[in-house]
């Protein structure tokens, strides 16, 4: 999903508990906000439903911002999806995407982020990427061929996915990272998770079509950088050719 970065930068800390669960809040958001308020119908609210459920979430916390993300109830709240693009230091292309109820504190708060970092600047980087749809899902049955699996799912490609790639996949079980065409998410989504797969991502995403060659030295100054941005509480995805 858009935060491979993390898990190839070891020395990255990792995220607070009370910012993580903000986190999962605002992605449970997101999620209503773009494909209504249903999980079952939802497959994007339903990975971030589970995941917010794994990390102790309470009900009460995952309804209201289920509410509050598809406008429905007294407690709707206007957000915004914005996204931002540039470069990292080492110019290492970047997509930022947020979500906000203040579109200019945002967009200063970032573009302050931006000058801040060594070497990181704004700029257009999106035909740098693939708009692609990205469902991540693991299985505890070890004969099921992945390859087989995209195919009848309908996904275009599938790579194998680890616990150290991604720490939503159990450490005994086999994971794999779906690609498919940016409407076929759902479905594929739906297929796995029918089929014996427990999937943990469904959204759309960007992949790079190249990646510059960096030392150790500069994969951990690109690493702060990103963790910087990462850790505004707007900030939901973070995309980087890393």
């Amino acid at each position: 999903m858009g935060r491979q970065w993390l898990h190839d930068k070891k020395a990255v800390a990792s995220l607070k508990k009370s910012q993580a669960t903000s986190k999962l809040v605002k992605e449970i958001m997101v999620a209503a906000k773009m494909g209504g308020p249903e999980p079952d119908l939802n497959a994007r609210l339903f990975a971030a439903c589970e995941k917010a459920r794994k990390e102790s979430v309470s009900r009460e916390s995952i309804e209201r911002a289920i509410k509050k993300g598809a406008g429905i109830g007294d407690e709707k709240v206007v957000m915004e999806s914005v996204t931002f693009e540039g470069f990292t230091p080492h110019r290492v292309p970047v997509i930022v995407e947020a979500v906000t109820d203040n579109n200019n504190r945002t967009s200063s708060e970032l573009r302050m982020l931006f000058r801040k970092g060594a070497l990181g600047t704004s700029g257009s980087v999106k035909f740098m990427f693939e708009h692609v749809g990205l469902v991540e899902a693991h299985t505890g049955d070890q004969t099921i061929d992945p390859e087989e699996a995209a195919i009848e799912a309908g996904a275009n490609e599938v790579e194998a996915l680890t616990h150290e790639q991604n720490d939503d996949i159990p450490e005994d079980r086999k994971g794999a990272r779906f690609i498919t065409e940016r409407a076929a998410t759902a479905e594929v989504s739906q297929w796995l998770a029918a089929h014996g797969w427990s999937v943990v991502t469904s959204e759309l995403g960007y992949l790079p079509k190249d990646k510059p060659a960096l030392t150790e030295e500069q994969l951990s100054e690109v690493g702060e950088f990103l963790q910087a941005i990462d850790d505004h509480d707007d900030v939901t995805r973070v995309w980087a050719a890393i």
